[in-house]
């Protein structure tokens, strides 16, 4: 069994800053990617930011120069340090890993339940 559990989401006022973290654990033999997502309300869920199991990152064009992922694999970590926060940065985040458990042996997508990232004066 392997679990995602985000936290770090609320509410901040635009220009303000959030950082999310998304843990994952059970049996966990090897995580590759891990990236974060986002679904604002009637749109459809859009990649944020990804990073391979070596540090390799990739953002989405209006993320850039905002929002920085980074990962802790000593606790099978993920984090997203996002700055100048804007209105249109509103939406629920979802973390997601590809990861290898001791009961499935091959590389699956995982996902969290989310955490809502509110941007409003």
């Amino acid at each position: 069994q392997v679990q995602l559990v985000e936290s770090g989401g609320g509410l901040v006022q635009p220009g303000g800053s959030l950082r999310l973290s998304c843990a994952a654990s059970g049996t966990i033999f090897t995580i590759d990617g891990m990236g974060w997502y986002r679904q604002a309300p009637g749109k459809q869920r859009e990649l944020v930011a990804r990073i391979s199991s070596i540090g390799d990152t990739n953002y989405a064009d209006s993320v850039k120069g905002r929002f920085t992922i980074s990962r802790d694999n000593g606790k099978n970590t993920v984090y997203l340090e996002m700055n100048s926060l804007r209105p249109e940065d509103t939406a629920v985040y979802f973390c997601n890993a590809q990861i290898k458990s001791y009961t499935i042996m091959v590389l699956t997508h995982y996902w969290g339940q989310g955490t809502q990232v509110t941007v409003s004066s």
